[in-house]
């Protein structure tokens, strides 16, 4: 009941992270029915191009090696030996071929899934694996029905296949079992690739539908909860509320600053109770006032008292105020825009204090 409810909670896609750390641990979807249609397309392919030749070739050596024996001393080792390579060595051209084949789509289908990846999870010992309770789990498992299900559908597919193939070639198969070795090769081929176009296709049906299936299942069962996802956002972005509470004390710790500058300043501009900006000018320092501070409601007050203990002139200019609390930043130089402006100002502070001196 309680894996019933987890998995009804699972509405949530996964994430990138927990989709690379499923592959990094080698749960990946993986389709086996790709690769068993893989092979008997490799098969198939060997059936149509390379079998008539190699068994011709086979045929050939055989029906010499019995209808003329006397060509093939066996006397000693190195007769048999001989005999031996000879045969092995007609036998490459029909085996060698389907090696490679079978390697290389086997190899392929795998390749097309997913690209390998050495994971030594897969292989390392684990307890489940041979736990008898595990196994019944798996066994009467959803996975499981759907794999009974494959295995009966592909043996209910070739029975049949095998029962109306053979059914009409029955009596002529027997008669060419008493005929030339290559006439029973050749008609074993063809039987053969009658019954492979069939099974081409029930596995190529077979094939399509795992694949979805699989990845469809590899996908939900790694479905998230509400609460893993906010647990691994947590995990790899922080917990929001220690990061507010940083940024807070950034804040706090930069406002300090600020406050702390305020009496390095030439002159404040305010709105009554809304704005201040403390503003510096040093001709040697910069070239045009500097902001220094600025704030807005407590933080203004604050400005004001500061600059009155500190004895720098306050001027109440509102629009000035506030279009410079908008578009100056602390520690950085005034725009042109408001050079003439504050130029007054600062010639106004200078008049009043002729012999002032920059602290």
């Amino acid at each position: 009941m309680a894996d019933d409810q987890d998995k009804d909670s699972k509405t949530e896609a996964p994430s990138e992270k927990k989709i690379r750390d499923a592959a990094e641990k080698g749960n990946i979807p993986f389709s086996r029915e790709v690769t068993i249609f893989a092979s008997s397309v490799a098969f198939y392919i060997y059936l149509i191009f390379f079998i008539p030749s190699g068994i011709a070739r086979i045929g050939e050596t055989l029906r010499d090696l019995f209808e003329q024996p006397d060509q093939w001393k066996i006397e000693t080792s190195t007769d048999v030996l001989s005999l031996f390579v000879h045969l092995v060595w007609e036998s490459s051209a029909l085996l060698v071929p389907a090696f490679v084949l079978f390697l290389l789509f086997g190899v392929g289908s795998s390749i097309l899934q997913n690209m390998p990846s050495f994971v030594l999870e897969r292989i390392r010992p684990q307890v489940s694996r041979i736990s008898p309770m595990k196994g019944w789990s798996r066994m009467f498992s959803a996975p499981g029905f759907v794999e009974f299900g494959k295995s009966l559908f592909k043996i209910m597919i070739v029975s049949l296949i095998m029962f109306f193939a053979l059914r009409g070639e029955f009596f002529s198969s027997i008669d060419a079992m008493f005929s030339d070795p290559q006439v029973v090769f050749v008609k074993m081929a063809a039987t053969v690739k009658k019954i492979m176009i069939v099974i081409l296709f029930a596995t190529a049906t077979v094939a399509i539908v795992d694949f979805f299936w699989t990845r469809h299942h590899w996908f939900t069962q790694l479905k998230m909860t509400k609460q893993e996802v906010k647990d691994e956002y947590k995990q790899s972005q922080g917990d929001p509320v220690i990061k507010a509470r940083q940024r807070s004390i950034a804040r706090d710790r930069a406002r300090r600053r600020m406050i702390g500058n305020v009496p390095r300043a030439t002159l404040v501009i305010a709105n009554p109770t809304h704005f201040a900006v403390a503003l510096r000018y040093v001709r040697e320092e910069n070239d045009a006032p500097v902001v220094v501070a600025k704030g807005q409601d407590l933080i203004a007050l604050k400005i004001r008292e500061i600059a009155a203990e500190n004895g720098i002139p306050v001027f109440e200019d509102p629009p000035l105020a506030r279009s410079m609390f908008a578009q100056v930043s602390i520690d950085s130089v005034i725009p042109s825009v408001f050079y003439k402006a504050v130029a007054e100002l600062i010639h106004r502070v200078y008049a009043m204090q002729p012999n002032r001196r920059v602290h």
